[in-house]
């Protein structure tokens, strides 16, 4: 037996899977000879009752596999056995050999004995079908062919099936599987600062928690789920950063909400100026009534005048001057900034830090946008999240970790659930659809979410592209991924940077309050609309079900997503300045339909419906409207489709 899968890194780490969710476990099966083999999948879930077993089916090239549907979160095992089949062996062989008249009655004996020996494997009350078939193979007044039908009677074939007898049992690894809610696999997030919300320039004012749930019915009402909030903490006034990072904050500058601590606390305090943990409560209360969860930003670092700095000197790198060292990614600087030391006190350190979060926890959060975990140990890590799941096992971690694939890949495999991606800098249609392809690929332990921006990264495309860029970004984010994002003031275009060839933010909300008017014309109804699609699609909300179709114009991409009956297929326009055309190439039989077939497609934006076969004529305009946003209701009436 080899090549047993879903595993991550040879079993070290689980493989992942969301509530509901049929996966496919496989492995490659073979011995020496021609004796027929099987191979069957033990399954354990949560919970103490019996595995549950669950025969597998050959395919080519000795690879066996069968599905499974992980239906309660929390931690999974798997066990893949593999084993000699002598009732396989005898149903082939038998057939040939009394057909050919060859040692015809010494075949028959030992399907008689064979019988006998499966019976007893068998529940009495699952014997019915097997009753007298021993005696029938040994009556030598019945013609050979009829005693042989007898025992290869559709009934008897199926209890054996179910209750095969199994000689040289080999059995795999076990092999785990760790299960989450349905959240850690889809879900539309919306970031906004508290703080800008109800906010004041004149005079400078901070927003409250109080004055932020007036905005969650509108961010309700355009269809997301997850409401994620920057940092709610106090924050320092050592090096604090003034507006478009400059470093002469003014007394009413805010400063930056990643500079975390002040003397007003640290981690596990709320900044005074957003309201009280009280305050904090209600905000989280308002989120759930709304049908949203708030995700906090878990930033583990510190201002110069955090309580740990003073308390905890060891906690931070202090460099030979006798200075602690601030962060920088050069050549960023954050001066106001200490990162964390975990090597001079991990026991300490971890332990506060996992207070931190099972406070916050405590306070309704389920949810933790991670600021860049790359930049911590991956054994802390690893420790953290297997602590939390003891106790909350539906709480999940969002790496924003834009750094090296292997590192990415690896806070997937530890145990974070979500991963930020690449996706932001992949524009062309090449490097779009190899990117989803390698994520694929890598959906047994790193699930992406898309975001179409943040606070840190405004792209180019955004920058230059005009409003049809951005509903073509969101497009892309909201149809190709399960899980995407997006940060306040997208919906109004804001495409500004601070100079030419950054990707900050002119104003940056990062250094000061923000408030916007939510009341011009935005791109609010077309987020709706995408969101209206993904809740009732249920192929939208899937990763690996993904098929992309040829087209003929390098501007024009088209992919189709199906999950069982349902399936969208979405046309669409990569270029914001002028008008494409091309001719798109199904893949039918991806859509469910023969290859002749026909389909009719309904495009969720405009209404119309057309009827397609194998080769479309498109012609999109990004300044009416860049995609084609199609539901394939239905094989076309005229055909004998195979799907509809």
């Amino acid at each position: 037996m080899t090549d047993v899968r879903p595993t991550v890194s040879c079993g070290a780490y689980p493989a992942r899977g969301v509530e509901g969710e049929t996966l496919t476990v496989s492995a490659t099966v073979f011995r020496e000879g021609h004796d027929a083999v099987g191979c069957n999948v033990a399954l354990d879930g949560p919970g103490n009752g019996p595995s549950s077993f669950r025969r597998m089916s050959a395919g080519p090239n000795d690879t066996w596999s069968v599905p499974i549907t992980v239906d309660v979160p929390g931690s999974w095992s798997f066990v893949v056995e593999a084993w000699g089949d002598p009732l396989g062996t005898w149903w082939h062989d038998a057939p040939l050999k009394v057909d050919a008249g060859v040692d015809v009655e010494l075949v028959l004996e030992e399907g008689a004995r064979l019988y006998e020996r499966a019976g007893s494997g068998v529940p009495t009350a699952r014997r019915g079908p097997l009753v007298g078939i021993s005696d029938t193979l040994r009556d030598t007044s019945l013609d050979p062919r009829q005693r042989l039908d007898a025992a290869l009677a559709p009934e008897a074939v199926a209890v054996l099936s179910h209750f095969p007898v199994r000689e040289l049992l080999t059995r795999s690894e076990p092999h785990g599987l760790w299960v989450d809610r349905r959240r850690a696999l889809y879900g539309s997030w919306y970031e906004f600062f508290p703080r800008s919300e109800g906010a004041t320039l004149e005079p400078p004012r901070s927003g409250t928690f109080r004055t932020a749930m007036e905005r969650l019915p509108a961010v309700a009402a355009m269809g997301f789920d997850v409401v994620y909030l920057p940092p709610i903490h106090p924050i320092g006034r050592v090096n604090r950063k003034g507006p478009n990072n400059t470093l002469d904050a003014g007394p009413d500058d805010p400063g930056s909400p990643w500079a975390i601590g002040s003397e007003e606390g640290g981690h596990d305090a709320i900044h005074p100026h957003l309201g009280t943990i009280e305050d904090f409560d209600a905000f989280v209360r308002r989120t759930r009534e709304l049908g949203m969860e708030v995700a906090l930003d878990f930033a583990l670092q510190c201002a110069p005048d955090h309580p740990w700095a003073k308390e905890h000197p060891e906690w931070f790198t202090t460099r030979v001057d006798g200075t602690i060292a601030y962060a920088e990614n050069p050549p960023k600087k954050y001066q106001d900034i200490y990162p964390l030391n975990f090597d001079n006190d991990p026991d300490g350190l971890y332990a506060e830090i996992l207070r931190v979060l099972r406070h916050w926890v405590d306070h309704g959060v389920k949810i933790f946008r991670v600021d860049n975990p790359h930049t911590k140990p991956l054994d802390f890590w690893e420790w953290l999240i297997a602590e939390v799941r003891k106790t909350d096992p539906d709480v999940l971690f969002l790496a924003e970790a834009f750094t090296r694939p292997a590192m990415m890949h690896e806070l997937g495999r530890i145990g974070f659930t979500q991963s930020y991606t690449y996706f932001t800098w992949r524009v062309g249609k090449d490097e779009l659809q190899a990117y989803v392809r390698e994520l694929v690929e890598a959906s047994s332990y790193m699930r992406p979410n898309f975001f179409v921006n943040t606070p840190d990264i405004l792209h180019a495309s955004l920058q230059y592209g005009g409003p049809p860029m951005f509903k073509t970004r969101a497009v892309l984010a909201a149809l190709l991924s399960p899980s995407w994002g997006v940060y306040s003031g997208y919906e109004l275009y804001e495409h500004v940077a601070v100079r030419p060839g950054s990707e900050e933010y002119l104003d940056s909300e990062k250094y000061q309050y923000r408030p916007r008017d939510w009341s011009q014309p935005s791109l609010s109804p077309y987020l709706t609309m995408l969101n209206r699609m993904r809740r009732e699609h249920p192929s939208l909300q899937w990763l690996t079900n993904v098929t992309f179709h040829d087209v003929d114009n390098p501007e024009v991409m088209a992919w189709s997503k199906r999950y069982d009956k349902d399936v969208v297929l979405v046309v669409l326009n990569l270029d914001p300045h002028g008008v494409r055309e091309a001719t798109v190439r199904l893949d039918l039989p991806a859509l469910g339909v023969g290859r002749d077939d026909q389909v009719l497609v309904r495009d969720e934006v405009t209404g119309a419906e057309y009827t397609w076969g194998q080769a479309n004529y498109v012609r999109l305009d990004p300044f009416v409207e860049p995609a084609h946003l199609f539901t394939v209701t239905r094989a076309h009436p005229t055909t004998e489709g195979t799907w509809g």
